[in-house]
């Protein structure tokens, strides 16, 4: 079973979203994403301070299977980016809700925020998606 913390919003692409700000938000690769991905090898970021629109994609990870595009869940800047990852990229697979984070975003406006992390899907919703 995939796990799928409740306090977490998703995309249909496979991306968790998590406040950790007023207008600031943590991503990562779910542990669905990851288990399909198999041993990642490699992850390149984005670059901080850069500012993204929702669905560009801004981030790779390369893993023994493929390589997958990681995409902006909403419009903001890039405000800081996992170097850990850097030299280890297999915590995206051992911790992908945790230490395996990738980037931070924020924006302007914290009830635009709220409407936009309204938009995504809730754990259930993504189950929904992954055939749970």
């Amino acid at each position: 079973m995939t796990d799928l913390p409740d306090d977490l919003r998703y995309t249909e692409e496979h991306e968790w979203v998590r406040r950790v700000g007023p207008t600031r938000v943590r991503v990562g690769i779910t542990d669905y994403a990851q288990s399909q991905l198999g041993d990642v090898v490699f992850v390149q970021l984005p670059e901080s301070d850069s500012d993204v629109a929702a669905g560009d994609s801004i981030a790779e990870v390369e893993s023994t299977k493929s390589v997958s595009d990681i995409y902006a869940p909403l419009a903001a800047k890039v405000v800081a980016v996992n170097q850990v990852l850097d030299a280890e990229p297999e915590t995206l697979n051992t911790d992908p809700y945790g230490e395996g984070w990738m980037f931070e975003l924020e924006v302007d406006d914290a009830e635009a925020l709220d409407k936009t992390l309204a938009e995504l899907l809730d754990s259930a919703g993504y189950q929904g998606v992954i055939g749970g």
